[in-house]
């Protein structure tokens, strides 16, 4: 039997939707371990004074292996 701990993490990119998570998924993947799913659960886009983009977000549900 195993329990999985679910988190949230957003991550950020100039240049993409996909890069901002694949941000988020790779720093998850340098401090936990035993990863399972990830989840899109939400994909914003932060803009600067001028109305442009500044930058794309990608909000990620990630689940991982609970060790007690």
């Amino acid at each position: 039997m195993s329990v999985y701990k679910v988190i949230e993490l957003v991550g950020t990119s100039e240049k993409s939707w996909e890069d901002a998570a694949q941000q988020a998924v790779a720093k998850a993947r340098s401090s936990l371990r035993e990863l399972r799913i990830v989840e899109v659960n939400k994909l914003d886009i932060k803009l600067d004074d001028q109305g442009n983009i500044a930058a794309y977000r990608a909000r990620l549900n990630v689940s991982f292996k609970y060790d007690s």
